[in-house]
Protein backbone atom coordinates (compact mmCIF):
# COMPACT_ATOMS: atom_id res chain seq x y z
CA UNK A 1 0.00 0.00 0.00
CA UNK A 2 1.28 3.57 -0.84
CA UNK A 3 1.65 6.02 1.49
CA UNK A 4 0.34 8.99 -0.20
CA UNK A 5 0.66 11.24 2.87
CA UNK A 6 2.65 14.41 2.77
CA UNK A 7 5.83 14.84 4.89
CA UNK A 8 5.57 18.31 7.02
CA UNK A 9 8.12 21.06 5.11
CA UNK A 10 11.70 20.30 6.33
CA UNK A 11 11.31 24.14 7.79
CA UNK A 12 8.26 22.77 10.07
CA UNK A 13 10.52 19.47 11.02
CA UNK A 14 13.89 21.29 12.11
CA UNK A 15 11.04 24.11 14.01
CA UNK A 16 10.21 20.94 16.52
CA UNK A 17 11.59 19.31 19.11
CA UNK A 18 9.66 16.17 20.09
CA UNK A 19 6.58 17.79 18.67
CA UNK A 20 6.99 21.12 20.95
CA UNK A 21 8.05 24.15 18.80
CA UNK A 22 12.59 24.56 19.81
CA UNK A 23 11.03 27.60 21.45
CA UNK A 24 9.86 25.94 24.78
CA UNK A 25 13.33 24.13 25.10
CA UNK A 26 14.67 27.24 24.77
CA UNK A 27 12.67 28.64 27.15
CA UNK A 28 12.80 25.92 29.98
CA UNK A 29 16.45 26.20 29.38
CA UNK A 30 17.02 29.59 30.17
CA UNK A 31 14.64 29.51 33.29
CA UNK A 32 16.21 26.30 34.45
CA UNK A 33 19.96 27.63 33.58
CA UNK A 34 19.04 31.39 35.54
CA UNK A 35 17.91 29.34 38.22
CA UNK A 36 20.30 26.93 38.29
CA UNK A 37 22.98 29.15 38.30
CA UNK A 38 21.52 31.20 41.08
CA UNK A 39 21.95 28.40 43.51
CA UNK A 40 24.99 27.98 42.82
CA UNK A 41 26.11 31.32 43.27
CA UNK A 42 24.11 31.52 46.67
CA UNK A 43 26.10 28.39 47.81
CA UNK A 44 29.70 29.41 46.58
CA UNK A 45 29.28 33.24 48.02
CA UNK A 46 27.78 31.73 51.38
CA UNK A 47 29.87 32.32 53.84
CA UNK A 48 32.55 33.86 51.54
CA UNK A 49 31.17 37.76 51.28
CA UNK A 50 31.27 39.84 54.41
CA UNK A 51 29.89 43.81 53.84
CA UNK A 52 29.36 44.19 57.56
CA UNK A 53 32.63 45.29 58.76
CA UNK A 54 33.05 48.87 58.30
CA UNK A 55 36.76 48.61 59.45
CA UNK A 56 37.44 46.51 55.98
CA UNK A 57 35.76 48.42 53.51
CA UNK A 58 35.55 46.19 50.35
CA UNK A 59 35.35 46.92 46.73
CA UNK A 60 31.43 45.81 46.32
CA UNK A 61 30.31 46.38 42.81
CA UNK A 62 32.07 42.83 40.90
CA UNK A 63 30.18 41.29 44.09
CA UNK A 64 26.82 42.67 43.86
CA UNK A 65 26.78 42.78 39.77
CA UNK A 66 27.24 39.28 40.30
CA UNK A 67 23.08 39.01 40.63
CA UNK A 68 23.09 39.71 37.15
CA UNK A 69 25.26 37.12 35.89
CA UNK A 70 21.88 34.28 36.16
CA UNK A 71 20.27 36.95 33.99
CA UNK A 72 22.76 36.49 30.59
CA UNK A 73 21.38 32.85 30.70
CA UNK A 74 17.96 33.96 30.12
CA UNK A 75 18.90 35.15 26.89
CA UNK A 76 21.47 32.54 25.84
CA UNK A 77 18.84 29.46 25.41
CA UNK A 78 16.96 31.80 22.69
CA UNK A 79 19.75 32.21 20.59
CA UNK A 80 21.47 28.85 21.29
CA UNK A 81 18.02 27.62 20.40
CA UNK A 82 17.06 29.85 17.25
CA UNK A 83 20.57 28.88 15.52
CA UNK A 84 20.27 25.12 16.22
CA UNK A 85 16.43 24.92 15.30
CA UNK A 86 15.35 28.27 13.91
CA UNK A 87 16.33 30.78 10.88
CA UNK A 88 18.60 32.55 13.31
CA UNK A 89 18.18 35.31 16.05
CA UNK A 90 17.70 38.53 14.04
CA UNK A 91 14.88 36.60 11.56
CA UNK A 92 13.19 34.81 14.56
CA UNK A 93 13.09 37.60 16.88
CA UNK A 94 13.39 40.88 14.56
CA UNK A 95 15.96 41.54 17.36
CA UNK A 96 17.25 44.69 15.72
CA UNK A 97 14.61 47.65 16.54
CA UNK A 98 13.08 49.59 13.11
CA UNK A 99 11.68 52.66 13.19
CA UNK A 100 8.72 51.49 13.63
CA UNK A 101 9.74 49.56 16.85
CA UNK A 102 11.36 52.26 18.40
CA UNK A 103 8.24 54.30 18.26
CA UNK A 104 6.07 51.52 19.51
CA UNK A 105 8.28 50.20 21.82
CA UNK A 106 8.41 53.42 23.40
CA UNK A 107 4.73 54.21 23.55
CA UNK A 108 4.35 51.31 24.79
CA UNK A 109 7.34 51.85 27.38
CA UNK A 110 5.24 54.80 28.64
CA UNK A 111 2.41 53.43 29.14
CA UNK A 112 3.99 50.36 31.32
CA UNK A 113 5.79 53.42 33.48
CA UNK A 114 2.36 54.60 33.86
CA UNK A 115 0.53 50.97 34.92
CA UNK A 116 3.45 50.39 37.23
CA UNK A 117 3.37 53.92 38.99
CA UNK A 118 -0.50 53.84 39.54
CA UNK A 119 -0.78 49.90 40.24
CA UNK A 120 2.16 50.69 43.03
CA UNK A 121 0.13 53.53 44.31
CA UNK A 122 -2.72 51.52 45.15
CA UNK A 123 -0.15 48.93 46.68
CA UNK A 124 1.48 51.02 48.49
CA UNK A 125 -1.10 51.33 50.97
CA UNK A 126 -1.48 47.49 50.95
CA UNK A 127 1.95 46.51 51.47
CA UNK A 128 4.09 49.78 52.94
CA UNK A 129 6.87 51.36 51.32
CA UNK A 130 9.07 49.19 53.13
CA UNK A 131 7.91 45.87 50.82
CA UNK A 132 6.65 47.80 47.77
CA UNK A 133 10.71 49.42 47.47
CA UNK A 134 12.73 46.46 48.23
CA UNK A 135 14.38 45.11 45.56
CA UNK A 136 17.40 44.21 43.02
CA UNK A 137 17.47 47.84 42.44
CA UNK A 138 17.64 49.20 46.08
CA UNK A 139 20.14 46.65 46.75
CA UNK A 140 22.59 48.37 44.15
CA UNK A 141 21.63 51.57 45.07
CA UNK A 142 22.59 50.88 49.02
CA UNK A 143 25.46 48.96 47.98
CA UNK A 144 27.56 50.89 45.00
CA UNK A 145 27.20 54.32 47.21
CA UNK A 146 28.74 56.94 45.06
CA UNK A 147 31.45 55.07 42.71
CA UNK A 148 30.11 56.57 39.47
CA UNK A 149 31.69 53.55 37.17
CA UNK A 150 30.29 50.54 39.15
CA UNK A 151 26.98 52.62 39.11
CA UNK A 152 27.40 53.55 35.38
CA UNK A 153 27.88 49.67 34.58
CA UNK A 154 24.68 48.66 36.75
CA UNK A 155 22.53 51.00 34.97
CA UNK A 156 23.61 49.99 31.71
CA UNK A 157 22.71 46.36 32.73
CA UNK A 158 19.56 47.36 33.94
CA UNK A 159 18.58 49.84 30.27
CA UNK A 160 19.83 47.45 27.93
CA UNK A 161 21.49 43.81 28.50
CA UNK A 162 18.22 43.15 31.05
CA UNK A 163 15.92 44.21 28.47
CA UNK A 164 17.18 42.21 25.84
CA UNK A 165 17.81 39.10 27.66
CA UNK A 166 14.26 38.98 29.56
CA UNK A 167 12.49 40.60 26.35
CA UNK A 168 14.49 37.08 24.11
CA UNK A 169 13.06 34.70 26.56
CA UNK A 170 9.28 35.85 26.97
CA UNK A 171 8.78 37.98 24.04
CA UNK A 172 10.62 35.73 21.93
CA UNK A 173 11.56 32.21 22.65
CA UNK A 174 8.24 31.77 24.55
CA UNK A 175 6.06 33.65 22.73
CA UNK A 176 7.07 32.51 19.00
CA UNK A 177 6.35 28.21 20.50
CA UNK A 178 2.76 29.84 22.02
CA UNK A 179 2.33 31.35 18.38
CA UNK A 180 3.30 28.28 16.94
CA UNK A 181 1.00 26.21 18.45
CA UNK A 182 -2.05 28.57 18.19
CA UNK A 183 -2.46 29.93 20.80
CA UNK A 184 -4.47 32.95 20.44
CA UNK A 185 -2.48 36.19 20.84
CA UNK A 186 -4.63 37.96 23.64
CA UNK A 187 -3.20 34.69 25.39
CA UNK A 188 0.28 34.89 24.94
CA UNK A 189 0.32 38.73 26.18
CA UNK A 190 -1.07 37.54 29.61
CA UNK A 191 0.75 34.15 29.98
CA UNK A 192 3.92 35.89 28.79
CA UNK A 193 3.36 39.25 31.33
CA UNK A 194 2.23 36.78 34.10
CA UNK A 195 5.72 34.38 33.55
CA UNK A 196 7.55 37.88 33.75
CA UNK A 197 6.29 38.85 36.94
CA UNK A 198 6.86 35.86 38.57
CA UNK A 199 10.80 35.81 37.70
CA UNK A 200 11.07 39.14 39.33
CA UNK A 201 10.53 37.72 42.33
CA UNK A 202 9.07 40.43 44.19
CA UNK A 203 5.41 39.42 45.82
CA UNK A 204 4.30 43.16 46.64
CA UNK A 205 4.75 44.20 43.40
CA UNK A 206 3.48 41.25 40.98
CA UNK A 207 0.77 43.23 40.32
CA UNK A 208 2.05 45.90 39.46
CA UNK A 209 4.91 43.78 37.47
CA UNK A 210 1.90 42.08 35.60
CA UNK A 211 0.64 45.23 34.15
CA UNK A 212 4.44 46.61 32.86
CA UNK A 213 4.50 43.15 31.53
CA UNK A 214 1.57 43.54 29.50
CA UNK A 215 1.88 47.11 28.30
CA UNK A 216 5.75 45.91 27.33
CA UNK A 217 3.93 42.68 25.07
CA UNK A 218 1.75 45.11 23.57
CA UNK A 219 4.79 46.22 21.62
CA UNK A 220 5.35 42.75 20.44
CA UNK A 221 2.09 41.94 19.65
CA UNK A 222 1.50 45.17 17.72
CA UNK A 223 4.46 44.93 15.97
CA UNK A 224 4.90 41.27 15.87
CA UNK A 225 9.04 41.65 16.48
CA UNK A 226 10.64 41.60 20.03
CA UNK A 227 12.36 44.72 19.22
CA UNK A 228 9.79 46.72 19.83
CA UNK A 229 9.39 44.94 23.84
CA UNK A 230 13.16 45.40 24.23
CA UNK A 231 12.37 49.30 23.25
CA UNK A 232 9.52 49.25 25.53
CA UNK A 233 11.35 47.35 28.48
CA UNK A 234 14.26 49.46 27.85
CA UNK A 235 11.98 52.96 28.52
CA UNK A 236 10.61 51.31 31.79
CA UNK A 237 13.31 50.26 32.96
CA UNK A 238 15.44 53.95 32.31
CA UNK A 239 13.96 56.07 35.14
CA UNK A 240 14.78 53.48 37.51
CA UNK A 241 18.20 53.40 36.50
CA UNK A 242 18.70 57.35 36.42
CA UNK A 243 17.42 57.10 39.95
CA UNK A 244 20.77 54.71 40.62
CA UNK A 245 22.57 58.03 40.60
CA UNK A 246 20.09 59.98 42.62
CA UNK A 247 19.99 57.56 45.67
CA UNK A 248 22.07 58.73 49.02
Amino acid sequence: MVDDREDPPPSVRAATVLGAHWGLLAFFAGIGGYYLLTLVMAVVLAGHVDVGDPLQPRELGPVILLAFLPNLLLGLGPVVGSRLRGRGPRADFGLVPTARDVKVGLACGGFALLAGYLLNLLLLGTYGPERMFEGPLADLSSGLGDSLGWLVVAAVIVVLVAPVTEELLFRGALWNALDHHRVPPWAILLFTALVFAHLHDQPARTIALLGQGVAIGAARLITGRTGASVVAHAANNLPPALLLFAAP
